[in-house]
């Protein structure tokens, strides 16, 4: 015979298991992940950056000699001269230097030129009381040669053209020569003895540089030029006690024309900066804090299952009862 408790038996597990599922903690769903949004990203390039470069160099130029003081210095053994006034006047000269130079990287370099400057004519007078008013004019000519060491700073470079300042600092060599003196009342005159002095020279730069090519460049430039004073004697026809004439603070204004032509340039790589182009970044993905919850116990009876057991059926042995001993026929 066929028993249902087994089945109800099953339905009450499984409908204690369900309840007990419906109560286990439920997750939230993660965050959405952010998207990756376009943004500019500048990329880093390699490139070969100048390390430095020997130079030649050359220039010629125009001198504007500023107005020279002519300053009359005179023997003590002359007694005293009532110096009424003086001038004097200095002509142009043409100058040609020549130097060398290295270039530490892209904005500074420095060099050293040497310098012949041409004659600037010298024109002056002197008026002094002698029983009168005297007068006694004078020409020469002045004749400087200039050693410099040069720094320079390269402002920047657009089109090929660098702007560029800087400053030098060496020695003049300056000749006062021909010297000359006529004395207009007195009919004296006198010769002078072409004397030579080294001064202190400083020199202020200013210009504008064309890179014709990478190793070739042609510049316009503007100095301003001090180059110390010369002093010299004049010794009269007929002797005399000589008295001296100094040029001093000599200062021109230069305009030139120069070239410099670069060595093959060092050069070693750097990391350069490019302008911002448009990158996609990498995806970045979070994970959301995990959430731990204690789920609340759930206390659940399970239902009482009854079984019945299953019927037992057994068979008996069969038994054999003794059969009646039936008395042999006594017939003979």
């Amino acid at each position: 015979m066929f028993s249902v408790k087994p089945l109800i038996g099953a339905a009450a597990a499984l409908a204690s298991t369900t309840a007990f599922a419906a109560d286990m903690p439920q997750y939230p769903p993660p965050p959405p992940q952010p998207q990756p949004q376009m943004t500019y990203q500048a990329m880093p390039m390699v490139v070969q950056q100048p390390m430095g470069a020997w130079y030649l160099r050359g220039d010629i130029g125009i001198g504007i000699a500023s107005t020279a003081d002519f300053v009359f210095e005179p023997n003590p053994l002359n007694g005293p001269v009532d110096i009424l006034s003086q001038h004097a006047a200095m002509g142009d000269s043409v100058f040609f230097d020549a130097g060398v130079g290295y270039e530490f990287n892209n904005w500074l370099r420095f060099d050293v030129t040497g310098e012949y400057r041409t004659k600037n004519n010298v024109n002056a007078y002197l008026t002094y009381n002698y029983n009168g008013t005297a007068v006694d004019t004078y020409q020469g000519f002045l004749q400087s040669t200039i050693f410099l060491a040069n720094a320079y700073v390269d402002l920047g470079t657009w089109n090929c053209l660098t702007p560029f300042v800087g400053v030098g600092v060496g020695g003049a060599y300056n000749t006062f020569a021909g010297l000359a003196d006529v004395g207009v009342p007195t009919a004296g005159s006198g010769v002078g003895r072409n004397s030579s002095q080294l001064n202190f020279a400083w020199a202020l730069h200013a210009g504008l540089a064309y890179n014709v090519t990478q190793n070739f460049s042609v510049e316009l430039a503007y100095r301003y030029l001090n180059f110390g004073s010369v002093t010299d004697a004049i010794d009269c026809y007929g002797g005399c006690n000589p008295d001296s004439y100094k040029l001093q603070n000599l200062t021109s204004q230069d305009f030139m024309i120069g070239m410099r032509w670069r060595f093959p340039i060092e050069s070693a790589p750097m990391l350069v900066q490019q302008a911002p182009v448009m990158a996609q970044p990498a995806p970045v993905y979070t994970q959301p804090a995990p959430v731990y919850a204690q789920p609340a116990p759930v206390y659940t009876q399970p239902a009482p299952v009854y079984t019945q057991p299953a019927p037992v059926y057994t068979q008996p042995p069969p038994v054999y009862a003794p059969q009646p001993q039936y008395p042999l026929s006594t017939r003979g």
